[in-house]
């Protein structure tokens, strides 16, 4: 029996498994570590890139002393990692800047300058992407102007997967599904946007080749066929975006499911195949393989808000807190959340916003305004679904997946309410990391396509008809709010 090993980079930990040819994840054969991003007052988000290039390389070392006499049967590794995030490699090979992460919002004035010299909507359909923080031009233009060192130094720029396949490999290979979310990538000719690198202070040579995500490299530099044993033999394959991965490894293959996901951040998605449609308003288009795209949203603010109200607040934890959120009323706590720690993505891409509770009285409670933000978020998902309508097949499936949400009943069930639509919980506890197995041994030949193993749902939260009347009501104050904050 062959066996792949998956990498799954996020923002918050590192996770290394072993899958069988089923795409079974084997037991006992996992190691992960997690991390947390330095942020700076500014809204600055980084990491150490080569701190995250030795952790990942860890993890697999563990799970390969954890495999035993089944890494000699290692057939490939699929490795997926955070989109919409780069660092800057010096001639010596080795970063020379942290990675700027997608979260990072310092390059607010460089998008108001992309705005300006860009056909905002050509180029959106051109690369599938709007002009915000998230993406990679105004993080250049950011450096050029605040960190003109880094500029100086670099000698290459590129995805923190593509660095790992760099220092692996000593090749610049950057698969279609992460050049895709760069906002530099020219969907329909397969190569990078002439028109956005004229704004760029970097040059098409400064970026890595763009390949098909399921090419094999083979032969691992010297310096790292003793750590990783067999693997040099194996078929390592580019990174691939984890949004991409999760859509797949959860088993939504197509535009019969619909993904919506909640870690760290949050993101709605639909897969498809052939000729790309357009991609709707407030919304991207991102790539799994030069045949198959997504069309979706992202929030910068879900499973994170959960996690910083739940600590400020001080909540009870555990079955205690979902007991409260399960038992209260939809709404009934009187207030107005714009959850935008983290700035805003889709649909309004508005980088410099900010959250705000409006309604606060002496009767609100912490469990109110934790209930309200998620609530608040669910609003933001339900504004994405309405835009992903004509690409999702009428009698779509909603599939959940994402630590945060899947943690929490009681927030699966409300988002339901909310959408008045019925939601399965994926039972692919991992769907990225699956994602990555199945990436591999599609690229092996060991399968035809993902979804020949589809991926495994549980239970089903259906919609309740009164609560989803009156979200309706809370998502229109909250629409009103937004409008008066943000016009």
């Amino acid at each position: 029996m062959s066996f792949v090993l998956s990498l799954d980079v996020g923002t918050s930990s590192v996770r290394a498994s072993l899958y069988d040819a089923s795409a079974r994840a084997v037991p006992g054969m996992s190691s992960g570590q997690s991390h947390v991003p330095d942020t700076t007052p500014d809204g600055g988000v980084e990491m150490d890139a080569e701190a995250l290039f030795q952790r990942s390389l860890h993890c697999v070392e563990q799970v390969l002393a954890q495999s035993g006499a089944r890494a000699a049967d290692l057939a490939g590794v699929g490795l997926c990692t955070f989109w919409h995030s780069i660092l800057g490699v010096g001639a010596d090979g080795l970063a020379c800047t942290p990675i700027l992460l997608w979260a990072d919002t310092r390059s607010t004035a460089e998008v108001d300058f992309l705005k300006e010299h860009l056909d905002r909507q050509a180029v959106h359909q051109r690369t599938g992407c709007v002009q915000h923080t998230s993406y990679v031009p105004p993080k250049l233009l950011w450096i050029a102007r605040h960190r003109p060192e880094w500029l100086r130094k670099a000698v290459r720029w590129m995805s923190p997967g593509e660095y790992f396949h760099w220092r692996l490999f000593g090749e610049a290979a950057c698969s279609i599904s992460m050049a895709s979310g760069t906002g530099m990538y020219h969907d329909a000719e397969g190569c990078w946007d002439a028109g956005v690198l004229e704004t760029l202070p970097v040059g098409e040579a400064q970026l890595g080749q763009i390949v098909d995500t399921p090419t094999p490299f083979r032969g691992l530099r010297a310096e790292f066929r003793g750590r990783l044993g067999g693997l040099d033999r194996a078929a390592w394959f580019p990174a691939a975006g984890d949004g991409a991965c999760s859509n797949v490894g959860s088993g939504c293959t197509g535009p019969e499911r619909v993904a919506v996901m909640v870690g760290t951040s949050g993101a709605m998605r639909v897969l498809r195949s052939g000729e790309p449609l357009p991609v709707p308003a407030g919304l991207w288009r991102y790539r799994w393989d030069c045949r198959r795209y997504l069309l979706g949203g992202a929030l910068s603010n879900g499973g994170n808000l959960f996690s910083w109200l739940t600590e400020t607040l001080r909540v009870p934890e555990g079955e205690a807190l979902e007991t409260v959120l399960a038992e209260a009323a939809p709404d009934a706590h009187g207030l107005t959340v714009l959850p935008f720690l983290a700035g805003e993505r889709c649909p309004g891409w508005r980088g410099d916003a900010r959250a705000a509770i409006v309604g606060l009285s002496w009767h609100t409670s912490p469990m109110d305004i934790l209930r309200a933000g998620l609530e608040a978020v669910a609003y933001r998902f339900a504004l994405i679904h309405e835009r992903l309508d004509a690409a999702a097949a009428p009698e779509h499936q909603i599939v959940a997946s994402g630590g945060a949400l899947l943690a929490s009943p009681a927030w699966t069930q409300l988002l339901a309410d909310v959408l008045g639509r019925s939601v399965a919980a994926s039972e692919e506890s991992e769907a990225s990391s699956r994602g990555a197995a199945l990436l591999a041994l599609q690229g092996l030949g060991l399968i035809p396509e993902p979804a020949a193993l589809p991926g495994r749902t549980g239970r089903v939260f259906v919609p309740n008809p009164e609560h989803h009347e009156r979200y309706r009501t809370g998502r229109a104050r909250q629409a009103q709010l937004y409008e008066t904050l943000l016009p």
